[in-house]
């Protein structure tokens, strides 16, 4: 064989080992399908059955509460003061508020003032809601510095040696639009502190100490 036939022989042989695997792939499928050989596809595997989705569960939204603010109305009738005021409010008393109820309820025959129990504010806000008053409470005792307790407990027996008013814990009050005794049964329903209920006298007695009650002239 002559040289160069054999160089270009060996080149063409080279050349088609070179060709890419794609293109010989498809000439051997094209090859069957002209022989009458229809190659077989592959299986296809079964589709995963679909995975149900759950809707992700959402904490409801946190509502404050809303918490009406608490009021108060007094008349000291010994002195003739009167105040409406918002004393409890956003979760705490109201320190103004608090600062000038303890001016009105202040001993008016030494003009002592001394902190009152708030507590006390407490207790007339739901008896005022209980009777559904509208009027003011009428003040007869606050607070009582230990002289002026002292003069009144010299003159009637009634008056405790050691009273709750002096350290600014009870209160002698009534209501112009709401009978007496509906005013003691309110303060008992409300299960706080002692009710001295007094029908002569025409006041009723609410303080912040021990649950107790009794009665009095």
């Amino acid at each position: 064989m002559h040289r160069r036939k054999l160089l270009q022989w060996g080149l063409g042989a080279f050349g088609a080992g070179l060709l890419p695997l794609a293109a010989r792939a498809d000439d051997d499928i094209i090859g069957d399908i002209l022989e009458g050989k229809i190659p077989t596809a592959a299986p296809v595997p079964p589709a995963a059955p679909p995975v149900a989705l759950r809707p992700t569960p959402v904490d409801p939204p946190l509502v404050k509460a809303v918490v009406d603010p608490r009021w108060v109305h007094l008349h000291n009738i010994h002195t003739g003061e009167k105040l409406e005021a918002v004393y409890w409010e956003n979760g705490a008393y109201v320190p103004d508020a608090v600062h000038a109820l303890n001016k009105v309820l202040r001993d008016y025959r030494n003009d002592e003032v001394h902190p009152m129990n708030p507590g006390l504010y407490d207790i007339l806000d739901q008896i005022a809601k209980k009777t559904e008053a509208k009027s003011p409470f009428q003040v007869i005792s606050g607070y009582r510095s230990p002289a002026t307790n002292k003069l009144l407990s010299e003159r009637s027996g009634e008056v405790a040696k050691r009273s709750l008013h002096m350290d600014g814990k009870a209160m002698d009050i009534y209501l112009e639009d709401v009978a007496l005794e509906h005013v003691r049964a309110a303060a008992l329903d409300l299960g706080r502190g002692g009710v001295g209920y007094y029908p002569s006298s025409k006041f009723v007695h609410v303080d912040v100490g021990p649950v107790r009650k009794w009665s009095g002239t």
